[in-house]
């Protein structure tokens, strides 16, 4: 079965410690919670999984902090990328004028 690791209560996207086949079971290890979701994509070991349904323009949030937000609605068991993620950090764009 593959794995995957949530490092914060409030995450609601995991680190896969394999790669995942789409329909395979994940079981998905938190600080105080295991669970199982099943992969609705083929998803690379590294790559983030979502452990619960996440809604357009809400944060996706890993290791406790939000890394962006997401362009679409995503699905629980997505791989949550570049294709539905845009990231916050380092967005010169979001950077306030004085």
């Amino acid at each position: 079965m593959a794995r995957a690791i949530v490092m914060k209560k409030n995450d609601n996207v995991a680190t896969m410690m394999c790669n995942v086949k789409s329909g395979e079971t994940v079981n998905v290890i938190g600080p105080d919670f295991e669970l199982e979701i099943e992969a609705r994509n083929d998803i690379s070991f590294g790559h983030k999984i979502s452990i619960r349904d996440i809604k357009e323009g809400e944060n996706i949030i890993k290791y406790g902090e939000s890394i962006g937000s997401a362009v679409m609605n995503i699905s629980q068991g997505e791989h949550v990328h570049l294709h539905n993620l845009m990231s916050n950090r380092g967005r010169g764009d979001l950077v306030k004028s004085s």
